[in-house]
């Protein structure tokens, strides 16, 4: 992979789909700079037993993503930014007419904004590099929807979209960005989910992995975070120089209903 050597930030990532995602990039030789709104020992710990797991510089780094002025010093700090995962996130389910006005400004502060603040300032770092990459994780629901999940959903493809125009105005550069669009992925936060889901519904764990959390994902098997690292240093390769402006969906078939 060209990615060995190179230093990626990644957004919210002491736990879930960006710790899964910085665990492949240190296995494949990259640099990390963890990152989450706490700033607790566990945390330090982890990007430290990370480092010396692989062998690679890693580091954690506080930043509120809800808040422009972090975002942006989160990239100043690191120092290097050849690779950008954009993947904070948060979310809250309820109707257009009941939600409430500081969820909907949270999420779009988080999933969106969050984005366009670390991407304008690590373009710059990239293109004195001479080299880029940019990989936002955004969601079966940035190209799809599903009712209740309104600010989720507009997050999600403003993601799509800004990941889009980032393409374009680096595509005579050697600097890509692309979005990758995961259905329901097996992290500890759904896993924690699936025994009070089967009392709930009064079912075994396989009828509730496959009839409820699973019914719109047609593999009926949840992505893993390995898989979506795999798919992030994919973009990040040789390979895929020329693929840039796009998505990739890792959904089992979700999207293609």
């Amino acid at each position: 992979m060209s990615a060995a050597g190179k230093t990626a930030v990644i957004t919210g990532s002491n736990s879930g789909i960006g710790l899964g995602i910085a665990e492949e990039m240190a296995k494949a030789g990259v640099n990390v700079v963890l990152n989450s709104f706490t700033d607790s020992q566990d945390d330090h710990a982890l990007a430290e037993r990370i480092g010396k797991e692989h062998g690679v510089s890693a580091r954690y780094i506080k930043a509120d993503m809800s808040k422009p002025e972090e975002c942006r010093a989160l990239i100043e700090q690191a120092g290097a930014c050849d690779i950008l995962i954009n993947n904070a996130g948060i979310q809250h389910v309820a109707p257009i007419a009941e939600f409430p006005t500081e969820k909907w400004d949270a999420i779009i502060a988080i999933n969106l904004n969050s984005a366009f603040h670390t991407t304008a300032a690590a373009l710059p770092m990239m293109r004195k590099a001479g080299w880029g990459r940019v990989v936002n994780i955004a969601s079966a629901h940035g190209l799809t929807a599903s009712p209740f999940k309104s600010a989720y959903v507009a997050a999600k493809h403003g993601i799509v979209g800004l990941t889009k125009v980032t393409a374009l105005e680096t595509a005579q550069e050697p600097i890509t960005a692309n979005a990758i669009c995961p259905g329901y992925v097996l992290t500890p936060l759904v896993e924690a989910q699936i025994p009070d889901t089967m009392k709930e519904y009064d079912m075994s764990r396989e009828d509730v992995i496959k009839n409820v959390m699973l019914q719109r994902q047609p593999s009926k098997e949840f992505a893993t975070v390995e898989q979506l690292g795999g798919t992030a240093l994919f973009l990040c390769s040789d390979a895929a120089a020329q693929v840039t402006g796009t998505t990739i969906s890792v959904d089992g078939g979700w999207t293609a209903l």
